[in-house]
């Protein structure tokens, strides 16, 4: 793990525990995803809390006027303790710790669902229902399409790949009958 995406668990931690504290881990990421969001999708606001020769007192000035008022105050003090210690530009890698680590206290998890066709609703809600029940943590369902698949479905929850695709059974295949020659 880079120094940069250490430091960013760190804070992301810190924000956490705060947040978990004050009852507001919701609003917490919330805010801090409308700042990152403003941070990152702008090229010319980030080039500004990047550039050396601004003054911290600037760019924390400026960032009090654009959201002050507008987040909380522990939301705040993060975003200048950033800003302060240089961090500014590393927004978006301390709301992507921040979610991980919010996630995981509550018992949620992403599933990332590859299938070769878009699935329903029905369909999704299902998936999130039995891997609810395998990993005991409420699931999201994320979908994607790959055709390569041919059918059944690839889904990755964290760290861990569950491989139903026809492709994956049909390669498994193929190796068992390369083996018996």
């Amino acid at each position: 793990m880079s120094g940069a995406a250490v430091a960013a668990k760190r804070y992301a931690k810190a924000l956490f525990e705060v947040a978990k504290d004050k009852g507001a881990i919701e609003e917490t990421q919330a805010q801090l995803a409308a700042v990152a969001e403003a941070i990152g999708g702008n090229a010319e606001v980030r080039a500004f809390f990047d550039h050396p020769n601004i003054g911290s007192d600037v760019k924390i000035r400026a960032l009090k006027d654009a959201v002050g008022g507008k987040v909380s105050d522990h939301v705040m003090n993060a975003l200048q303790l950033l800003v302060e210690r240089g961090r500014g530009s590393a927004i978006s890698a301390v709301l992507s710790a921040y979610i991980s680590i919010a996630d995981e206290a509550l018992g949620r998890a992403k599933a990332s669902v590859t299938s070769a066709f878009e699935l329903t609703e029905e369909q999704q809600d299902e998936i999130a229902r039995q891997f609810s029940a395998l990993t005991g943590k409420k699931i999201t369902v994320e979908p994607a399409v790959d055709p390569s698949l041919l059918g059944g479905v690839r889904i990755r929850i964290g760290d861990t790949l569950y491989d139903g695709s026809l492709a994956t059974q049909l390669a498994e295949m193929e190796r068992s009958f390369n083996k018996a020659r």
